[in-house]
């Protein structure tokens, strides 16, 4: 069965209960800047990310440069956003 994709309601809905995660300006993805400690704190926090992701059959597209992590979410096989990845920012933001 195909994945959904948001539409601009359900996005602008999700967001609002997305603190941090920023909408791209073509409406397909999300992204989070996540900031640590250090390398260390960073790279624990991408392991956690990780082994969420592979549970969840859902990778996130990340860099990472010492402390900082980026994270975008999409989906591919719905074209765009979809609510997989409401629930893997939200996931996320529960590791962060």
């Amino acid at each position: 069965m195909p994945i959904p994709q948001m539409t601009d309601g359900e996005r602008i809905e999700a967001l609002s209960h997305l603190p941090g995660w920023d909408l791209h300006i073509d409406k397909t993805a999300i992204t989070r800047k996540f900031a640590f400690r250090d390398f260390g704190e960073a790279f624990a926090f991408m392991t956690r990310v990780a082994l969420l992701a592979e549970k969840m059959d859902h990778h996130p597209e990340w860099s990472n440069v010492y402390n900082r992590v980026e994270i975008t979410l999409t989906t591919h096989d719905a074209g765009g956003l979809s609510a997989r990845d409401v629930t893997m920012a939200k996931a996320i933001d529960r590791i962060a």
